[in-house]
């Protein structure tokens, strides 16, 4: 028996969609399985049976978008608004896609867009938020986390940004019960409890954590690195590193045999020492900033990790240790000295900046600025309880914030 035109029609539409939705499907289950790459493939092959069918499309988009496939994003979302110019999953991963580009101005555009067609998702409040954060409008960022929060309370990252942002507007009270809020919803506990302790301990406590989080430190320098020297000397006046290799040519004039340049960064203190040593270490955090360093040429070797750890574990002895505002992300340094101590040859030179406390008192202190800051007594126990002389300690201003000299030390050891 022959099947008519019409009914051979509808029979080939039925497979095709059968097809469509078998593959639609499967994409669901590998994207709710954090599967993207299959997921992404089902939803490719879904709307190869049916083209432009907008559901897939979204889905499609999200999974791209979880690829970090920005670019990718923007194709398959125009496919969706040529269809649905209000589709708001579609506006949501083009902002967002649009914001990963660094085309922050258009993402704005379609995060107030999106706002306009629906209000009531807090989401959308936050996502608003991080992009007028990211253009430095924060007076109006505050303003639209405080909306997020508001419709969803359980939005962690919202409290953590909202928080951040009072904590930088000195409302020290407002920013703690915002961490307090990004914590009680999730939040990262050990980075938000750090966040917490900068506006709640000014003075050294039992809650303060004794270092930054670790993965804080990576984040913070991997994105600061493009721009980390022109900003720092040439928008802060930073002059630290400049500081420290002046006095220290006075205290020990080299040359060296070996130098350790921990927490090295993009390489600002190694580039003054480099020609008094023999052979130059750097120790870093950020991968970021130690690929910036090794375009320099000038140092010997250069080691990704944590700097007590290196310490602990390195066979070299080195006769020079540097650290150039290092020991801000670092508030109990006692292991630092021993393991530094361990680290140098008998008469090596042990030299770094600190920032001061406001509060002698205090061994050290987690200040709103998110460093640390310790007390010249401390440090002088520090040196004598550890095998070290102290040769120099300078009280002068390290840095600026805001255009207001920030007190610190630049200090110089000989190892006992």
């Amino acid at each position: 028996m022959m099947l008519s035109h019409t009914m051979f029609s509808m029979t080939l539409q039925d497979a095709a969609f059968d097809k469509a939705k078998a593959h639609f499907l499967a994409g669901l289950a590998h994207f709710e399985a954090k599967e993207f790459e299959p997921a992404e493939e089902c939803f490719r092959s879904s709307l190869a049976h049916i083209p432009g069918r907008v559901s897939t499309l979204v889905n499609l988009a999200a999974t791209v978008l979880a690829l970090n496939k920005p670019q990718e994003v923007l194709g398959v979302t125009a496919d969706i608004l040529a269809q649905e110019a209000d589709n708001q999953d579609a506006l949501l991963h083009r902002a967002t896609a649009l914001g990963l580009l660094g085309r922050t101005q258009e993402a704005l555009a379609h995060f107030e867009q999106l706002l306009a067609l629906n209000d009531q998702v807090g989401e959308f409040w936050s996502r608003h938020a991080q992009t007028l954060q990211g253009l430095d409008r924060h007076g109006e960022a505050l303003k639209s986390y405080q909306r997020a929060v508001a419709l969803d309370a359980t939005l962690a990252t919202a409290w953590v940004n909202l928080g951040s942002l009072l904590r930088e507007a000195g409302q020290r009270q407002e920013a703690a019960d915002a961490f307090r809020q990004a914590i009680a919803h999730g939040a990262d506990t050990e980075l938000t409890r750090y966040y917490l302790a900068s506006v709640t301990a000014h003075a050294q406590t039992q809650t303060t954590p004794s270092s930054a989080p670790q993965h804080y430190v990576q984040a913070l320098f991997d994105g600061y690195a493009d721009d980390f020297d022109s900003h720092l000397v040439e928008v802060l006046g930073y002059k630290t590193h400049v500081l420290l290799n002046q006095h220290l040519h006075t205290v020990a004039p080299g040359p060296f045999e070996s130098t350790l340049d921990l927490g090295c960064g993009t390489g600002l203190c190694g580039g003054l020492i480099h020609a008094h040593t023999q052979r130059l270490i750097g120790v870093d955090l950020s991968q970021q900033m130690l690929d910036k360093a090794a375009g320099l040429g000038i140092y010997d070797e250069l080691v990704q990790g944590d700097i007590v750890a290196f310490l602990r574990t390195t066979q070299h002895r080195y006769d020079l240790v540097m650290a150039t505002d290092v020991f801000v992300y670092i508030g109990d340094l006692k292991p630092t000295f021993e393991a530094t101590h361990a680290a140098m040859q008998a008469g090596g030179i042990f030299c770094f900046s600190a920032e001061a406390t406001n509060d002698e008192a205090q061994d050290f202190e987690l200040l709103p600025s998110l460093r640390y800051a310790h007390s010249e007594r401390y440090l002088r126990s520090l040196a004598s309880a550890h095998g070290f002389e102290v040769l120099m300690l300078r009280r002068e201003p390290i840095r600026e914030d805001q255009r207001k000299p920030i007190m610190g030390f630049l200090v110089y050891l000989r190892r006992l």
